[in-house]
């Protein structure tokens, strides 16, 4: 990101300084502008107007008194990613199981070993350390699926981490599977929307979250008509987890007769479901929530992420990165593993014949990760693309940089060239949470030392 006559800090300094004033202008110029607009389309050069917390313009040759100009000559601006799916809570165990090839083994380890000793400051510490990695990465909307709210402490806890952090948060609030807990959910939904979601203009926003069967840990957790009508009397939204196979398949079937699928409601994997399941899900515009690297890593039923499912049914689905446990935790990595497996099960079913196949491209992966994301969490009308109207949560990412000049399509760059040493700035809600290559407002060392005490609390703790 070039600044010309002024530094990049300085230019920071002015906008921080402004950060009050809802009037604020920064006007980034000279971009390449990957816009996710259909309208748009992509930009070779142009500019985007931030005033306030809104982008107010993008086009060619803009001007505006009073803006700050930033100078992104070589730069790509795009829209933040939207991870739709992250159990925020378990960071402090990242990679704790790089090779875990089982389901079943996941949650015996970590839902009814390690999760079951948290305490509220290590949903905190778990949860902070999560968004601010998601920011690092160019995710700027993350729906945290809190599934170990033990007590109203912890939900609290989880709920401040998303606020501390500045990121664009869902709050997906879900009992925990195992062990003790004060059976205050999904009751305390109540409180935690009058207190944190009390309006609808704001950072944060509340789902309910849920499984799809009670195979795992019992009905109170299951989605059907009761939680569908506390999430109505809400006037929230649901995310499903682990909907995959026969029983979730005429789970899927039951909700349909029932009513209670739609738009509101995300179904999370998706793996390994009928073809009438898929019908049911596609004509009620169900949203999707796909984790390419948690089903083909792990191994969830068929092992391969249902793109080619939803898309035969018209669903765009968002992309999620699930657990930290065991997979990576940016979403350039879910964009690249679903681009390679579908193009490679697309051409290896066509192999040997004639026949014509669908390859999913870069364009539709980014789609996936940033304004169909949005969508999927209720929130497409705010962020997901570089519409005017729309908040401004966008990254600016390094054109030029070794593994990324020469700049020949921005999308491929994107997607296939990028990661978050190339994300030189992040803004979202107007506000830079990331400038010049670093997170902003992060003492390091200190939150280094609560991780390394969590984990080690846990590990000492726990069970497993």
């Amino acid at each position: 990101m070039d600044t010309d006559d002024t530094t990049s800090a300085g230019l920071l300094d002015h906008i921080q300084r402004q950060s009050s004033d809802p009037h604020r202008r920064i006007l980034f110029t000279g971009a390449t502008i990957v816009t996710m607009d259909a309208d748009l389309g992509v930009l070779a050069r142009g500019d985007l107007l931030v005033e306030g917390d809104t982008i107010t313009a993008v086009g060619p040759d803009l001007t505006a008194d009073g803006a700050v100009v930033v100078d992104a000559t070589s730069a790509i601006l795009a829209p933040g990613f939207v991870d739709t799916h992250r159990h925020a809570w378990e960071a402090q165990l990242r990679r704790i199981m790089p090779d875990i090839d089982d389901l079943g083994a996941y949650v015996m380890t970590t839902l009814a070993g390690y999760a079951t000793v948290y305490r509220p400051q290590d949903m905190y510490i778990g949860t902070k350390l999560a968004a601010l990695t998601a920011i690092d990465s160019g995710i700027t909307t993350m729906l945290d699926f809190s599934h170990n709210s033990r007590t109203r402490d912890h939900s609290d806890a989880a709920i401040q981490a998303l606020l501390d952090t500045g990121i664009r948060g869902v709050h997906a609030s879900m009992g925990p599977h195992f062990g003790e807990w004060h059976r205050q959910w999904p009751g305390d939904l109540t409180r935690i929307k009058s207190q944190y979601f009390s309006t609808d203009d704001q950072l944060l926003t509340l789902r309910l979250a849920t499984l799809s069967t009670d195979e795992i840990a019992g009905p109170a957790l299951a989605y059907g008509p009761e939680l569908a009508r506390v999430a109505q009397d809400l006037g929230v939204g649901v995310s499903v987890d682990a909907v995959f196979g026969a029983s979730s398949s005429e789970a899927v079937l039951g909700w349909a007769k029932a009513g209670i699928l739609g738009p509101d409601v995300t179904l999370i994997h998706a793996t390994g479901l009928t073809a009438e399941a898929w019908q049911e899900m596609g004509a009620s515009g169900t949203t999707v929530a796909l984790a390419p690297t948690s089903d083909a890593q792990i191994g969830l039923e068929t092992a391969v992420p249902a793109v080619d499912e939803a898309l035969a049914v018209g669903i765009r689905p968002g992309l999620s990165i699930d657990v930290e446990v065991a997979l990576a935790s940016d979403m350039f990595t879910q964009m690249r593993a679903l681009h390679a497996i579908q193009r490679m099960r697309a051409v290896n079913a066509a192999y040997g014949t004639d026949q014509h196949v669908m390859r999913i491209s870069t364009h539709d992966v980014l789609d996936f990760a940033t304004l169909q994301g949005a969508r999927t969490n209720g929130l497409h009308g705010v962020t997901g693309s570089l519409t005017p109207g729309k908040k401004a949560d966008l990254l600016v990412i390094e054109a030029e940089g070794l593994n990324n000049m020469p700049l020949n399509d921005p999308i491929g760059t994107i997607v296939l060239g990028s990661d978050a040493r190339n994300i030189t700035a992040v803004l979202v809600n107007g506000e830079p949470r990331k400038w010049d290559g670093q997170v902003l407002d992060v003492d390091l060392p200190a939150l280094r030392s609560q991780v390394y005490a969590s984990r080690e609390y846990i590990l000492n703790n726990s069970t497993d």
